[in-house]
This record gives C-alpha cells, sequence and structure tokens, in this order.
C-alpha cells in the first residue's frame, strides 16, 4: 500500500465518482425493492456494496491484476469521500422530496383496522 501518489489525480476523481455512482444506483435499486427490509436499508446497502468494490480493486491493484502502481491508501480515502457524498445526495433527496412510494400497512406484517 502506498502513500506516495498524489492527493489531486485523475484517479482520484474517478475513486471518488465510481464509488458515488455504485451507492446511488444500488441504493436506488434496493429501494425499489417489494421488500421492506431491503428498501429500508437502501443507503447502507448501497454504500457496502461501494466500498467491497473499491476494496476488490485496491486489492487487485496491491497483488497485480491490473496494470497499477500497487494499492493505494488515498485510492481507499476517494472511495469512502465517493459514498459520503452519495450519501448526503440521498439524505437530501428524502428529506426533499420524501418516499417516493407509498408505504401499505402489508409491508408491517399487520393490519390497522
Amino acid at each position: 500500500m502506498e502513500w506516495d501518489d498524489e492527493w489531486w489525480a485523475l484517479d482520484k476523481a474517478q475513486h471518488l465518482l465510481a464509488c458515488l455512482l455504485i451507492t446511488l444506483l444500488v441504493a436506488a435499486l434496493a429501494g425499489r425493492s417489494r421488500h421492506l427490509f431491503l428498501r429500508r436499508r437502501s443507503a447502507a446497502i448501497g454504500s457496502v456494496a461501494s466500498l467491497f468494490a473499491g476494496a476488490v480493486k485496491e486489492a487487485g491493484d496491491e497483488i497485480g491484476l491490473w496494470r497499477s502502481a500497487g494499492g493505494s491508501a488515498k485510492d481507499a480515502v476517494a472511495d469512502l469521500l465517493g459514498v459520503v457524498l452519495a450519501l448526503i445526495v440521498i439524505g437530501l433527496w428524502k428529506r426533499w422530496f420524501g418516499s417516493t412510494r407509498p408505504r401499505r400497512d402489508e409491508d408491517e406484517g399487520f393490519s390497522m383496522v
């Protein structure tokens, strides 16, 4: 793992953008699930998927699967920043637009009647 690469390099922006988009995409897909468990945890599921993808990429860099100088802790920080920005976007979206799906009593497993 190296720390001597540049903070302001193009690959840092690529890591940030990739993790931001992965988090948003997976969270959106989980949020559309018919399962309440997945919908309620959509942001967390998106975050885990994105961080997992970033970790796999860095592990692949470190063991030489791709042409790279090796794994970079700064790339991992950029991945984390992308996830944090995605969570901010998700939070603001929910605050401004609310839930896009109406709640149903069947989701809770009981009826209010």
